[in-house]
C-alpha cells in the first residue's frame, strides 16, 4: 500500500502470502548450510563466529547497480583472490518487469535473484540488501533522503564495520542532468560512511552495544570520470580527467580471463544479460577484438594508503585500486602502511600561506625504519617546513608539518599538491587537491539540488566532490526571467566591487552590470539581474545545447574573477481557450485546437528513429473552463507489446504517451507534480491510463477522478486525446508558467522494453527534471481562488521487501554471519534446533531468547517447498508446524529469520530429517 511520506518513512512490508515465493528462487547446496548452524546474530559478539572479512565493498541503490564494475570485480577475484560484497540499499521494487507480472515484494525477490546470479560470475558472492523503498525515477538525492529515512546510512556503516572491506567502490553522488537520485543518495552513504565508520563518535551505539569496532577502509572511489581518452590497452594511461588535479584509474576491460576463455567485457556482458526483468537480456555482444574495449574507469575520493602516481607504469596496471590498500607495487611500501596528506583548507588565495600536514604509521608488525616526507608543489609555489619522520617503527606514526604559500599571481583553479615518501622499506605517494580562488567569486544561482549537494560536500569533509556540477538554470524560449548571481567573499577583509554579465548573442538583460558594496569577509549576497531570450529562433532542448556566458567579478582596489554558466531554452507555448469543451475521442474536431501544434518528435533517450514514420509526433492543447485537454499524434509504424488493462502500468515497456504538469513551473522534484500516461491500446483493445512517478501514483480512474482518455489507431500510428481536470493537480495552476512536458515512449519489439523516447521539452533523465519541462502559459485562465497552491504532501509506494522474507538473504546471513537487512544483531535471538518431516508438513522446534518473529521456509535444491512467520511470545522451546506444497527432497533445510522486537536481526538453519 502507499503510505504519505510525511507519516512514515520507511517500511520493509513482509509477504503477506507465502505463495509469493514458493519455489521463486533455487536454494544453496544443503552443504552450505550445516546442520545445528549457528544463527547470525545469535550469541554476544564475544562469542559469534568472526562476519566475512571483505576485501571490497561496492554500494549501490539498485540491483544491476554495479554491473558496470563486474569485469573489475572479477580480475581482481581471479588475479588477486579479492573478495569483494555488494551493498544495495533497495531490490528495485520500483523498477519494471520485462520478464513476468510480479511487482513489489515478489518482483524484489526476482531481481535479487538476478544480482546474486550476475555479480557469481566475477566472483562475488554477498550481496547485503538494507530493505529500503525503491519508490520510482526521481533525479532528487533530497526527495530519496526523505523517503528512505534517517537511518539508511547507520546500516551501511554497520555493514563496514561488519566486513571490513579495505576499499570501497560506490556511483555518482553528483545531481548531474540525468543522474538518478537514488544513485546520488547511495553514493554520498557509500562516501559518508567512509569517514564515519572510522569513527568512534559516530553511531557509538554499534561499538558499546553491539561489539562492533570502528574501522577505517584504506581507499574510496566513485564509478565513472571525467574526461576524455580511448579504447584498448592503454585506455589507462591515455585517459585526460577534466580537472587535472584528479585522480582516475582505469581497469581494462580486454584481459582475457585464463578460467573463462573470454575478455572480462563479455564476462561482464553475460552477467548484465541476467538482469532480463529489466530488459537487458537482448544486450548486444561486446566487440570481439580486445582493442576495441575500454575500461572501468574510478576516480579516487580519498586515500589513507599511498596509492601509485599518476603517469606511472603502476598507475595504469591492473592492479592501480588494489595496491597501498590490498597489494604492494613494486618498491612501494609494505601492505598496512598508512600515508596520508592533509590540507588546512581547500580554498587557498594567491600570497597567503597554509599548512600541509602528511602523517605515515607503520604496519603493525613491521617496521619502516628512517623515513621521509617530501612535499611536492606547482611551479612558482614556496614551501618550508621539514619531512624527516624519524625512525617508525612497528605500529607506530609520525608527522610532518609544511607551510605552503601560493605566489601571488596564481591562477584560479584546481592544484594537486603531491607527496612522496621513503623509507628503508620502500616508497609511496599521496596527493590532495586544494584550489587557489580569488578573493571574491561570484557564480550564478545553483539549482536547489545543486545547492544541496555542495551543503552536503562541506559537511562530510570533500570539498574536492564540490563545484563538478556545471551551473545551469532555465528560462522559456522567447521568455525571460530573475537570474541571480552569487557573490562569495573567500578572504579576510570587506570588499566592495561589481559584477558584470557577458550574454550571448539571442540574450538580453536589463543591466548587465550591478555593484555589491560592503561584503563581509566569509558572507554572501545576491545579486539580480533580468534576462531575456530576445531570439526565439534559437534551438530549445537538447537541440540547442547549453547557452554559455560569463561573470566576471572586479573587486575596487584590483583583481577580477570570471565564472563561465550557462543558460537552457526551454520551449513555450501558448494554450489557448476553447470556446466549447472538445469531445474525448481520439479524433481532431473542427476547431476544438487553435493554438499551434508542438513538436514531439525530439530524441531524448534510446536509438535514434529511422525515419518519421518510425517514431515522431505532434500535439495539441486547449482549455476550456478549468480542464485541460490535449490531442497527440504519434506517428509508429510497429506498436510494441498490447499490455493487460490489469497491467497498466510502468508505460516504458511499450508505446506510452506522458503528460506531465508542474502548476507553478517551481518544483525541485516530480512528488509535486503530475504525471499521467496512457497506453495507446490493451490487450483488451481501449486506451487505458495512469499516474506514474508523481504526487500521487496508481490507476488513473483512482488516482485523477474525472480525467478521460480516448484513442485511435490505424496502419501510420495512433491518436490519444485526453482531458485533464485541474483540480486533480496538486496546486492551482499558474496562467502564466504551467510546466508542460509531452513525451512519447516507442517500442518496436513484443518483449516489453522500450527502445526509443521522444518528446518536446528533451533533455536525458526529463521525465524526474521538473526545471527542465516546457512552459505554457494559459490567457484568461483563473483558477477558483480557494484552489491552493502549495501541493499536498506526496504520496510514496512503499513495497519494499524485508530481507526476513528472502530465503537467499537468510542462506547468505548463515553462511557469512551477517545480520540481515543492515540491522544489528538480535539481542534475544532465536535458532531453529531440529525440523522433521511428515506428511504435508514439517515440524520444526525453535529456541527464542525473547520474544519476536519467526519467518520460517522449508528449502531443498529446487527452490522453496514452505514457509510461515510466526509470533513467538515468551522465552524458550517453540514447535512450529509449517505446511509444505510438496515433499522436501534430499539434503532439505530450515531457514529461519527472526526480528526480535527492537529491531535486530538473526538467521539460523538446521538440516530436515
Amino acid at each position: 500500500m502507499p503510505i504519505n511520506v510525511s507519516a512514515a518513512r520507511r517500511s520493509a512490508a513482509p509477504l503477506a502470502a507465502a505463495a509469493l515465493v514458493l519455489g521463486l528462487l533455487p536454494a544453496l547446496p544443503a552443504s552450505a548450510l550445516p546442520a545445528g548452524a549457528l544463527p547470525a546474530g545469535a550469541l554476544p559478539a564475544s562469542a559469534a563466529p568472526a562476519p566475512v572479512d571483505l576485501d571490497a565493498l561496492f554500494v549501490g541503490a539498485h540491483p544491476d547497480d554495479e554491473s558496470g564494475t563486474l569485469s573489475t570485480l572479477g580480475q581482481w577475484n581471479e588475479d588477486h583472490g579479492v573478495r569483494a560484497g555488494v551493498v544495495t540499499v533497495t531490490r528495485g521494487e520500483g523498477g519494471g518487469n520485462a520478464v513476468g507480472p510480479e511487482e513489489g515484494p515478489a518482483l524484489g525477490l526476482l531481481r535479487e535473484s538476478e544480482e546474486r546470479a550476475a555479480v557469481g560470475k566475477a566472483g562475488v558472492r554477498e550481496v547485503f540488501n538494507l530493505d529500503d523503498v525503491d519508490f520510482y525515477y526521481t533525479v532528487s538525492a533530497p526527495l530519496t533522503d526523505q523517503v528512505w529515512g534517517g537511518d539508511t546510512l547507520e546500516k551501511v556503516v554497520r555493514v563496514v564495520r561488519q566486513t571490513r572491506p579495505e576499499i570501497i567502490l560506490t556511483m555518482d553522488p553528483a545531481p548531474t542532468p540525468g543522474n538518478h537520485g537514488n544513485h546520488q543518495e547511495a553514493a554520498r552513504l557509500a562516501i559518508a560512511a567512509f569517514y564515519a565508520a572510522a569513527d568512534p563518535k559516530a553511531f557509538p551505539g554499534q561499538i558499546t552495544k553491539e561489539g562492533l569496532r570502528p574501522f577505517a577502509p584504506a581507499r574510496l572511489f566513485t564509478g565513472g570520470a571525467r574526461g576524455t581518452g580511448q579504447v584498448g590497452p592503454s585506455c589507462s594511461s591515455t585517459y585526460k580527467p577534466n580537472n587535472p588535479a584528479q585522480n582516475v584509474f582505469g581497469v581494462w576491460s580486454g584481459r582475457t580471463s585464463p578460467s573463462r576463455g573470454r575478455t572480462w567485457a563479455a564476462v561482464e556482458r553475460e552477467a548484465q544479460r541476467t538482469y532480463a526483468s529489466q530488459g537487458w537480456a537482448g544486450f548486444p555482444d561486446v566487440p570481439s577484438d580486445p582493442a576495441q574495449l575500454g575500461c572501468d574507469f574510478f576516480t579516487q575520493v580519498d586515500a589513507r594508503v599511498p596509492f601509485p602516481e599518476p603517469g606511472s607504469p603502476a598507475a595504469a596496471a591492473p592492479t592501480n585500486i588494489l595496491d597501498g590498500a590490498l597489494t604492494r607495487a613494486k618498491g612501494g611500501v609494505p601492505v598496512g602502511t598508512r600515508f596520508a596528506l592533509r590540507t588546512g583548507e581547500f580554498d587557498v588565495r594567491p600570497g597567503a600561506a597554509f599548512t600541509v600536514e602528511a602523517e605515515v604509521s607503520a604496519p603493525p608488525k613491521e617496521e619502516l625504519g628512517r623515513s621521509e616526507v617530501a612535499l611536492r608543489v606547482p611551479d612558482g609555489w614556496q614551501v618550508s617546513g621539514s619531512g624527516d619522520l624519524g625512525r617508525l617503527r612497528a605500529g607506530r606514526s609520525g608527522k610532518a608539518a609544511f607551510k605552503v604559500t601560493p605566489p601571488a599571481q596564481a591562477a584560479p583553479g584546481r592544484v594537486r599538491l603531491a607527496a612522496t615518501l621513503t623509507t628503508e622499506r620502500g616508497g609511496g605517494y599521496t596527493d590532495r587537491q586544494v584550489e587557489v580562488s580569488p578573493p571574491v567569486r561570484a557564480a550564478q544561482q545553483p539549482l536547489p539540488q545543486v545547492a544541496q549537494y555542495e551543503k552536503w560536500t562541506a559537511e562530510v569533509g570533500v570539498p574536492q566532490l564540490g563545484g563538478i556540477v556545471p551551473p545551469v538554470l532555465t528560462l522559456p524560449s522567447g521568455g525571460g526571467r530573475e537570474v541571480g548571481v552569487v557573490v562569495t567573499n573567500v578572504s579576510g577583509e570587506t570588499r566592495s566591487g561589481t559584477v558584470r554579465l557577458g550574454l550571448p548573442g539571442g540574450f538580453t538583460a536589463e543591466q548587465t552590470e550591478a555593484p555589491f558594496e560592503d561584503l563581509a569577509a566569509g558572507e554572501s549576497t545576491t545579486v539580480p539581474f533580468e534576462v531575456t531570450n530576445s531570439d526565439p529562433s534559437l534551438k530549445t532542448s537538447n537541440e540547442g545545447g547549453d547557452y554559455a556566458y560569463t561573470i566576471t567579478t572586479t573587486v575596487d582596489g584590483g583583481g577580477s574573477a570570471t565564472a563561465r554558466p550557462a543558460l537552457e531554452l526551454v520551449p513555450a507555448t501558448t494554450v489557448p481557450q476553447a470556446e466549447t469543451a472538445p469531445a474525448v475521442d481520439g479524433a481532431e474536431g473542427d476547431g476544438e485546437y487553435a493554438g499551434d501544434p508542438i513538436d514531439i518528435s525530439r530524441l531524448w533517450e534510446g536509438s535514434a528513429c529511422a525515419s518519421a514514420a518510425d517514431c515522431s509526433g505532434t500535439a495539441r492543447a486547449a482549455w476550456h473552463d478549468d480542464t485541460l485537454y490535449l490531442l497527440v499524434h504519434v506517428k509508429d509504424d510497429v506498436l510494441g507489446t498490447p499490455l493487460a488493462a490489469s497491467d497498466c502500468k510502468r508505460h516504458w515497456r511499450t508505446d506510452a504517451v506522458e503528460v506531465t504538469l508542474d502548476p507553478r513551473g517551481t518544483s525541485e522534484n516530480t512528488s509535486t507534480t503530475f504525471k499521467a500516461a496512457v497506453l495507446p491500446v490493451t490487450a483488451e483493445g481501449p486506451p487505458c491510463f495512469l499516474r506514474d512517478a508523481d504526487n500521487r501514483q496508481g490507476p488513473g480512474e483512482e488516482t485523477a477522478p474525472g480525467m478521460k482518455v480516448a484513442s485511435t489507431t490505424g496502419d501510420g500510428g495512433y491518436t490519444v486525446e485526453l482531458s485533464i481536470p485541474m483540480e486533480v493537480l496538486p496546486g492551482a495552476v499558474d496562467p502564466a508558467h504551467l510546466g508542460l512536458n509531452i513525451l512519447v515512449y516507442d517500442s518496436d519489439t513484443q518483449d516489453k522494453t522500450g527502445q526509443t523516447r521522444i518528446g518536446w521539452s528533451t533533455w536525458g533523465g526529463v521525465q524526474g527534471d521538473p526545471y527542465r519541462w516546457g512552459v505554457a502559459t494559459l490567457p484568461g485562465y483563473q483558477p477558483p481562488a480557494d484552489r491552493p497552491t502549495t501541493p499536498p504532501d506526496p504520496v510514496i509506494p512503499d513495497t519494499a521487501l524485508s530481507s526476513l522474507d528472502s530465503p537467499q538473504t537468510l542462506e547468505q546471513a548463515v553462511r557469512v554471519h551477517v545480520p540481515p537487512a543492515g540491522a544489528p544483531a538480535a539481542s534475544s535471538a532465536a535458532r531453529v534446533l531440529t525440523a522433521s518431516a511428515g506428511g504435508d508438513a514439517v515440524r520444526v522446534r525453535l529456541q527464542a531468547g525473547g520474544p519476536g518473529k519467526a519467518h520460517l521456509f522449508v528449502r531443498d535444491a529446487e527452490g522453496t517447498a514452505g514457509s510461515k512467520v510466526v509470533t513467538v511470545s515468551r522465552k524458550g522451546v517453540t514447535t512450529v508446524t509449517v505446511p509444505v506444497t510438496r515433499a522436501p527432497g534430499k539434503g532439505a533445510n530450515v531457514l529461519a529469520g527472526w526480528e526480535d522486537r527492537g529491531g535486530g536481526t538473526a538467521a539460523s538453519s538446521v538440516t530436515v530429517r
